[in-house]
């Protein structure tokens, strides 16, 4: 058979391959935070038909002669760059205006007590462990552990975690932060920095509804050196209450009196620290939604839904550190800001896109011609003989 019969084969899929990420592009060219992807090609091994040979006294050098045998797909790459604004008004939207991915996470909150009546144990922690890791170009960069606090495993209470450019968040009926497809929000709790303890001062859940969105009260005004700190221990699902409780200040209220107080409205700051309007005009400090970056974007797996997971060359994900935190632990300043009210929008450059199409279109034709030419060779070769 003739060779270039197997090269236009080979230029047939390659082209098609071609073909089928430019239709994808373009598909998702209204996808929230979809980023474009691109094909390369690389040619295929060659048939040596002479080998080169080295100049003598009585004659000069030649050089070889090869003859190529197809064309390969060398790799799909995607472009990370980020996409234009897309202003949504809408308080639960989110982008991250440069480097970082939110956090989601499913799995349980809590297990069930052995008799199926919901767990209240406080002891029992559910959250996402983040080590320090100084072996990293950026010394104390948060790497994200994908294990329980407790050092004995508890599949009850895992977290699977993925990343996500899509902002677009919901509120279930008990406050959860959710993205459209269910998976939680993940973050840091606020404390008032009296215990510094991640051990004790983390948010705990249970499966009982009524006791996962208890949050004590933090004034959202305390300055950083004041006392307002985030614990760096665990990523915890983050959730925006119906009310917080306080103190009672009330005149004749007991030293250790509560009061509960409606939550009127919440906004979030650039760095991801959500701060709610209470009731009586006072402000609460809520949490804080997490980032993450990777070493490499490019190796990052796409799970579909605007989910992305990590894989052995993407490397772990590097947490964006918390507000509050001491000078030679922040590493905030590499990863973009939030903008409340906006959603990015995919950075699909349809005019590219249509160029793509219409070369990559052309070269599958082209490599059908090489077909219909060798079968008419071939035929012609058939026809010899009569």
């Amino acid at each position: 058979m003739l060779p270039s019969l197997y090269s236009g084969i080979s230029g047939l899929r390659a082209n098609q391959q071609k073909l089928n990420v430019v239709a994808n592009n373009i598909a998702n060219s209204t996808t929230t935070g979809f980023k474009t992807q691109s094909m390369n090609f690389q040619d295929m091994i060659s048939q040596t038909l002479s080998d080169p040979s080295a100049p003598s006294a009585s004659i000069g050098g030649v050089n070889g002669k090869q003859s190529g045998l197809g064309v390969k797909v060398a790799g799909i790459s995607t472009d990370f760059t980020t996409g234009s604004v897309g202003t949504t008004n809408r308080n639960l939207d989110f982008m991250v205006d440069g480097t970082g991915y939110f956090v989601v996470g499913t799995g349980s909150l809590g297990a069930p007590n052995d008799d199926g009546t919901p767990d209240t144990n406080t002891s029992d922690k559910t959250g996402i462990l983040i080590d320090q890791d100084t072996d990293l170009t950026t010394a104390d960069s948060n790497i994200l552990g994908q294990k329980n606090t407790d050092t004995t495993p508890d599949l009850d209470n895992e977290i699977e975690t993925s990343y996500t450019r899509d902002g677009a968040f919901f509120l279930d009926t008990q406050g959860n932060l959710l993205t459209v497809d269910g998976h939680r929000v993940m973050g840091y709790q606020v404390t008032d920095g009296a215990d510094t303890d991640p051990a004790s001062s983390t948010i705990t859940y249970s499966s009982d509804p009524n006791e996962q969105n208890k949050i004590k009260f933090v004034d959202a005004n305390t300055s950083e050196t004041g006392g307002v700190k985030v614990i760096a221990g665990q990523l915890v699902p983050l959730s925006i209450p119906n009310s917080v409780t306080k103190p009672d200040t009330s005149a004749g209220a007991a030293a250790d009196a509560t009061v509960e107080v409606k939550v009127k409205a919440f906004s979030v700051g650039k760095d991801g620290y959500i701060t709610a309007q209470l009731a009586d005009g006072s402000t609460a400090a809520l949490g804080q939604i997490a980032m993450v970056s990777f070493q490499n974007e490019g190796g990052l797996v796409k799970q579909g839904g605007n989910l992305y997971s990590t894989s052995p060359n993407s490397g772990q994900a590097i947490v964006r550190s918390g507000k509050g935190s001491s000078g030679d632990g922040d590493n905030s300043g590499s990863y973009g800001n939030l903008v409340q009210g906006a959603l990015e929008m995919s950075n699909v450059d349809l005019a590219q896109q249509f160029t793509d199409m219409i070369i990559a279109t052309r070269a599958f034709q082209a490599n059908g011609k090489i077909i219909t030419t060798d079968d008419e060779i071939l035929q012609d070769l058939v026809n010899l003989k009569r």
